[in-house]
This record gives C-alpha cells, structure tokens and sequence, in this order.
C-alpha cells in the first residue's frame, strides 16, 4: 500500500493515534487527557510501494526499488553519517521513498504553527526500511511542534538519558529526542512566539545492535535530521542547534 494513503486513511503508527510496545517497536507519539503532545520515542511506518515514480513531461519516471544510505531518504545522511545509518540499522541498502517529505514535515509544522494550538502533529521526514527487512526491521525519524511544558519534563523512559543539546535532548539505546525553537520568516510572529519543535528518531530491537555507545548514535542520528530541517525553515542561528552534534550528559 503507498505510504501516501496509509497517512490519509490515518492507519500509519506514526500519525500517535495508536501506543504500541512489542519487538521492533517502542511508543509513538502519545496524547494526554489534555489533548497535548508527548515526547514521541519511537517512529515506525509502512514504506512506499516500490515501481514507476512520479510522471514528468518525458512520461514515467522509473525509481530504484533500493538504494544506498548515501541516497535513502533524499541524501540526508551523505558523508560520514552514511556510515552511522548503517551502524544503527544493521543494513547498507535501504527501500527507495519518496523525495519530497522535507515538504511534507515543513507544510505540517507550518499548519500547526497556524492553528494556535498548544501543540501539533507533523509529519514523518525519513523512512529507513532495510533491504530484505519487515515490518519490525524499520526506523525512522518525524517532527512534531510540542507543547511548552514538553521541555522540562524529565521523566524518561528505562535507559533513558538527558544531554545539553537543544533545548532538550534525550536518548535511549533504541531512540532520541531533540528539542528546538526557531524563529523564522516563514512563522508570522515567531520573533515573540518561537516555533517549538521535536524531532525522534527510533529504530527497532532486532537490528544494529553491534554500536557500543547507541545513545550518542542515535543523537547523532536526530541532530542530523534536525539541522537539516531547522536550515529549511530559515531557522536564525538554526534553532540553536551546533553544526555538529554536542553529546554531553546533562548533570
């Protein structure tokens, strides 16, 4: 099934309208009684099917079924942080998606910036599912704008641990959090009430269990796909996020 119509219909894991433990899997996005937004530990879904892409003014477009971790989710990871996807998911190869979720996770957190509310769900950026892998071998990273008394909420998760990054940064051997503000053109009145965002990353149980210090990767992982999006959003000083990823514990 697309991945498209799966966020529409409401039936992907990481729209948060369904908590779920289990091997591959550790909790979504979860929603108090209050309706506000949680810290999100963990991001799942189905991928794309695979086939003839998008059509252009030449006609179909053909896609590749796999693609390296240089290439998978729109070249977000080139470089050295190749080298950290394939350490934290166990696999070289990855199911091609579709290059256009910086958009969608942009247009999401603009909706919800919008709308006023306290909080708001976004959208997923990146989709990782391994090569020859199944529904509990995916990773994946999203982004949420937060409610304000997400950040200073410290209660974490077993084998959760606090770092100085961001406004708030945390991590488990499984998954991060990172928080961000960003001030940008692109918010109406951010300069008063700047944008709050969360980014996640998470992965599953059974692969990449091979990294010695899967916090500080899996960090790594998120304040990657974090700056990438805070330079999107024409974040000033890019939501105080560094240029490159401070993994200090926080006292």
């Amino acid at each position: 099934m697309d991945s498209d119509r799966e966020d529409q219909q409401g039936n992907d894991p990481e729209t948060g309208d369904r908590v779920r433990n289990g091997e591959g899997e550790v909790p979504k996005v979860r929603r108090t009684g209050t309706g506000r937004l949680r810290r999100a530990w963990c991001i799942s879904g189905s991928v794309m099917a695979m086939g003839l892409g998008a059509v252009g003014c030449g006609g179909e477009e053909e896609t590749p079924d796999y693609v390296g971790s240089e290439e998978v989710c729109d070249g977000l990871f080139k470089g050295s942080l190749a080298k950290t996807i394939e350490s934290v998911t166990g696999a070289t190869s990855f199911a091609w998606t579709n290059p256009n979720r910086m958009d969608r996770v942009v247009d999401a957190l603009k909706t919800g910036y919008e709308s006023g509310h306290s909080w708001a769900r976004g959208d997923t950026l990146c989709r990782l599912t391994p090569e020859g892998g199944g529904r509990t071998d995916r990773a994946g990273i999203a982004f949420y704008m937060h409610a304000p008394q997400d950040v200073g909420d410290l209660r974490l998760p077993v084998g959760g641990r606090l770092y100085t990054m961001g406004k708030q940064s945390e991590a488990t051997p499984l998954s991060a959090a990172l928080y961000f503000e960003c001030v940008s053109p692109r918010f109406k009145g951010s300069k008063e009430r700047p944008m709050r965002i969360l980014g996640n990353f998470g992965r599953p149980k059974s692969r990449g269990q091979d990294v010695s210090n899967p916090r500080e990767v899996n960090l790594t992982v998120v304040h990657a796909a974090s700056l990438a999006v805070a330079k999107k959003l024409e974040c000033e000083n890019n939501g105080g996020l560094p240029d490159n990823p401070v993994l200090n514990p926080r006292p």
